[in-house]
């Protein structure tokens, strides 16, 4: 899932990698609302949200937006560093920002259940959700070569139509490739839906825990394609 890069990229790669990582987004997206009534994936609406405060002279709200889209933004620069400076060839340039998206949630996890409501606190905690999400996604648009996006969906329903639009008036002659982005689209879309509800569940069943599963979710990840060699391998030796 994260040692394919480049040419070495197969639709299957990327469909595996969107199953997982969309449906973690979706899960800290729902589970951050309902911690702190912040989406913590949702860039454009805090864009509007920033010229609403902007607009109505609220500046203490406007100057906490702008920080939580400067915290998306620096997460994906982040990612973007890492992966540049290591080398987007290798697979350790895209384990580092995975390992810190990790320890960003499980400190959300471990330390939520002393959340007091306060502004500062909420700045902190759905911040380092944002921050993350801005890795995550520039980390999974790198090694996928744009061609998966985990932490929003105006772009994919958009993508979906034109796919849908191209399907339907060449539909004698289905095009490989249109079919292949239509259901990686799908894919992108459903599991971050199923991971909001999953999310939104395990958060009022759970509290703060439920981003123990986020961190599971990740941890899977990462270890996913050691763990299915090594199946493969015992399989092929029986």
């Amino acid at each position: 899932m994260l040692r394919h890069t480049g040419q070495k990229r197969s639709f299957k790669h990327n469909l595996r990698l969107a199953i997982l990582l969309c449906l973690n987004a979706g899960f800290i997206n729902a589970a951050g609302f309902f911690a702190f009534g912040v989406l913590t994936t949702n860039v454009t609406g805090h864009a509007a949200l920033l010229g609403v405060n902007i607009a109505s002279s609220d500046l203490r709200s406007a100057s906490m937006v702008a920080l939580w889209l400067f915290l998306f933004l620096a997460g994906a620069f982040s990612s973007g560093i890492i992966i540049s400076r290591v080398g987007r060839d290798k697979t350790s340039a895209y384990t580092i920002p995975i390992l810190v998206i990790i320890c960003i949630i499980f400190l959300v996890a471990l330390f939520g259940n002393n959340y007091d409501h306060t502004l500062p606190e909420t700045e902190y905690f759905a911040g380092s959700l944002l921050f993350a999400m801005g890795m995550q996604n520039a980390l999974v648009s790198m090694i996928s070569g744009s061609e998966v996006r985990t932490t929003h969906l105006t772009g994919m329903f958009t993508d979906l139509g034109i796919d849908l639009s191209t399907l339907f008036t060449s539909f004698k002659s289905i095009n490989p490739v249109i079919k292949n982005r239509i259901i990686l689209r799908l894919t992108i879309i459903i599991f971050f839906l199923l991971g909001g509800i999953i999310g939104g569940v395990l958060f009022l069943k759970l509290n703060f825990h439920a981003f123990f599963i986020p961190v599971c979710i990740l941890i899977i990840a990462l270890f996913y394609d050691y763990f299915r060699i090594k199946l493969l391998r015992a399989l092929q030796h029986k």
